[in-house]
């Protein structure tokens, strides 16, 4: 068994759509770390803005198996995939580790970049696994988010019943 961190966003029936993706994956998982649930503004484009916050399972499946699971998950929640890869959707979940894997798994770069990059990820997973160490870094999250200089949108704590 791994210990898989994803990151889910959504800004169209932002609500509506984070509770099925929580239940889905309770569904398919057990039970879950949740995050605290972040809204910021859309990132790349125009658009309302996002509610974002990060989830913990493990899972004997492969990257593979998660990332199809994943998209099944977003397209149940009504999500469309277009050319443009920043555009308002209704779901979007991304693996950002697996276990203390690094490198190309399944033709899935892991960790994400987007940990580093992207302050509506790397604060909540700094939020649930803030002594766990980055496995390529080397460097707990929560060093991380200390010391943090990427995009840092204003990230506004929400309170959401996702049971």
């Amino acid at each position: 068994m791994s210990r898989v961190w994803v990151s889910l966003g959504s800004n169209r029936d932002r609500e509506s759509s984070l509770r099925g993706a929580i239940r889905a994956l309770r569904g398919y998982y057990g039970d879950l770390v949740l995050s605290p649930l972040y809204e910021s503004a859309a990132v790349g484009f125009a658009g309302e803005p996002f509610l974002n916050l990060v989830a913990g399972l493990d899972t004997a499946e492969s990257v593979a198996e998660l990332r199809a699971r994943f998209s099944a998950i977003e397209d149940a929640a009504g999500r469309v995939r277009g050319p443009n890869k920043f555009a308002p959707r209704t779901l979007d979940i991304d693996l950002l580790t697996y276990g203390d894997a690094v490198g190309r798994i399944d033709g899935y770069d892991l960790p994400r970049d987007e940990i580093l990059r992207y302050g509506f990820v790397l604060k909540p997973l700094a939020d649930v696994a803030g002594e766990e160490m980055h496995p390529a870094r080397r460097r707990t999250y929560g060093d991380l988010w200390r010391n943090f200089t990427g995009e840092a949108l204003d990230l506004k704590p929400v309170r959401l019943d996702l049971s």
